[in-house]
């Protein structure tokens, strides 16, 4: 892979995996556009490896935190009353939806959705472009119902069962894990930070065991050296940027209505739907 290629997928990554508009579908979305290879789902994996490293580290003493609790809680068989043993428990769960998601549909989303030996069909790209203005309207709607009152401290058991149920849409280039998430999030009531901080830390697990594997499938396989350069600027790239829009969105949901990034997925998909037709690619 160019090296050039492999930095602007890698801030494409780290630009669109925590906002709600979809990283899959923006890393099938601008190869298809400007005229590359698929990089194909292990350089994907690499990508997500880096903003990985970006959740874990600002979210590091959460993180901390939360392992201190599942420990206690194993050890002393009890939650305790403890918010942070409470919280691990309601991630782990929460992960299970997409955990088996992933084991059930990876292939045949691959086999689908990502084409690096030709042209991606104009049925998968049209279905993309479903997802995104799909999603878009639910998040829409769930910014014009949701009472935005409940903080973190008030997630539950329902709450992380129902999240983690969408998280596993996810899988679907186009529905976005974060906006998936971050939907339901404000549909249950969440206030937009807590919604967003939920959805990061509930995707961490899975992103984690994901790219690991892939990655591993990959080194397993062999790559070039051209390729193990490509993967860690990508994955540099990835990290460095995903670090830097986390702290962007925290930031602005405190005070602001996800209604831009509901505007941008309707223009994303009338973008794809008009070059896919006029392609017939």
């Amino acid at each position: 892979m160019d090296l050039l290629q492999a930095l602007i997928l890698g801030i494409v990554q780290g630009l669109t995996e925590f906002i709600p508009v979809s990283s899959s579908a923006h890393l099938i979305i601008v190869p298809w556009l400007l005229g590359w290879r698929d990089p194909g789902l292990a350089f994907d994996a690499a990508l997500h490896l880096g903003t990985l490293l970006a959740v874990l580290a600002y979210f590091a003493a959460d993180w901390l935190e939360l392992a201190r609790g599942f420990g206690a809680s194993i050890a002393e068989r009890s939650l305790g009353g403890q918010r942070n043993r409470l919280m691990a428990w309601l991630i782990l769960v929460g992960c299970v939806p997409g955990a088996v998601a992933g084991l059930l549909l990876d292939h045949p989303v691959e086999a689908f959705f990502h084409n690096p030996n030709g042209a991606h069909t104009t049925s998968a790209m049209l279905l993309i472009a479903a997802f995104v203005l799909g999603l878009a309207a639910l998040l829409l709607l769930a910014e014009q119902i949701a009472r935005h009152t409940r903080p973190l401290d008030q997630v539950g058991w329902r709450d992380a069962i129902l999240i983690g149920l969408a998280q596993a849409a996810a899988l679907l280039p186009g529905v976005s894990r974060s906006g998936a998430t971050m939907t339901t999030g404000l549909l249950l009531g969440l206030e937009r930070e807590a919604a967003a901080r939920f959805s990061f830390l509930l995707a961490t697990p899975i992103i984690a065991g994901a790219g690991l594997k892939k990655v591993y499938d990959a080194l397993k396989a062999g790559l070039s050296a051209g390729d193990q350069a490509a993967f860690a600027i990508g994955l540099l790239a990835a990290a460095v940027t995903g670090y830097m829009c986390i702290a962007f969105l925290l930031r602005y949901l405190q005070r602001n209505s996800t209604v831009p990034f509901v505007v941008y997925r309707v223009l994303l998909a009338i973008v794809i739907l008009v070059v896919a037709l006029s392609r017939g690619a």
